[in-house]
């Protein structure tokens, strides 16, 4: 969601700000920025026919207000092929540059879950052509989330199985221990690349199984310890 900005002299209405909700309160966490960390589970790095032993990790953005939690998705245009990808969510709240691997977990606030809607053929298109992914990855309500929950309540997930099913039947099924880069080295090597501030979402790979969706399924998912997520594709 969008919360409001006071009134002020801009020269036009300016977009709110989006938000996720915080279970069980009225409370709201600001969303500054959306990082992706690309093909982090190896078995899913293997699936889209790459070397999980290879590569340092990468990352790509979708924007703060592709969030959506509603319990709906909205199949987008332009695409034919349109593919789940169930993620942990990690809050950052309190920010950061070169932040070191054994204090990172200090500026988490919390975790959630999410989708990492793509549109794969889109996606598939712009890496033959050597250019971005935003087309394929950062489209309106691309990114179905849940609620945040404080570590404070939950601690720091190191393990839960992650999970997501379509109309009933398993499509991914992974687990955060099979992370390849694990929370405290994403925050630390995300820090230097770029200034990590309160308000910033990590989505930190999903496992493999990744598939395409129609419009009309249910997708149902999550991360043990963390929340469930429900999206109807609408």
């Amino acid at each position: 969601m969008n919360a409001p900005i006071e009134n002020a002299a801009y020269v036009i209405p300016p977009v709110g700000i989006p938000t996720l909700g915080v279970e069980g309160s009225t409370q709201l966490f600001p969303i500054h920025r959306i990082y992706c960390v690309g093909r982090n589970y190896a078995d899913h790095a293997i699936e889209m026919g790459h070397d999980p032993d290879k590569e340092p990790p990468f990352f790509f953005q979708k924007n703060p207000d592709n969030v959506i939690a509603n319990g709906t998705f909205p199949y987008p245009d332009k695409s034919s092929d349109v593919h789940f990808e169930i993620e942990m969510l990690v809050a950052i709240g309190k920010g950061g540059i070169n932040i070191p691997i054994e204090s990172a977990l200090d500026h988490v606030w919390g975790y959630g879950v999410g989708l990492d809607m793509t549109r794969r053929d889109l996606q598939g298109e712009a890496k033959k052509l050597g250019r971005p992914w935003e087309v394929g990855k950062a489209f309106e309500a691309s990114a179905p989330c849940t609620a945040l929950v404080p570590a404070s309540r939950i601690g720091h997930p190191t393990d839960g199985k992650v999970w997501l099913n379509v109309n009933g039947k398993q499509r991914q099924i992974g687990d955060l221990n099979q992370m390849i880069w694990k929370v405290p080295e994403m925050i630390s090597y995300l820090s230097s690349l770029f200034e990590l501030k309160a308000g910033d979402i990590i989505m930190s790979g999903t496992p493999a199984g990744v598939g395409a969706i129609v419009r009309g399924d249910l997708m149902e998912g999550g991360v043990d310890g963390v929340g469930t997520l429900t999206a109807k594709v609408v």
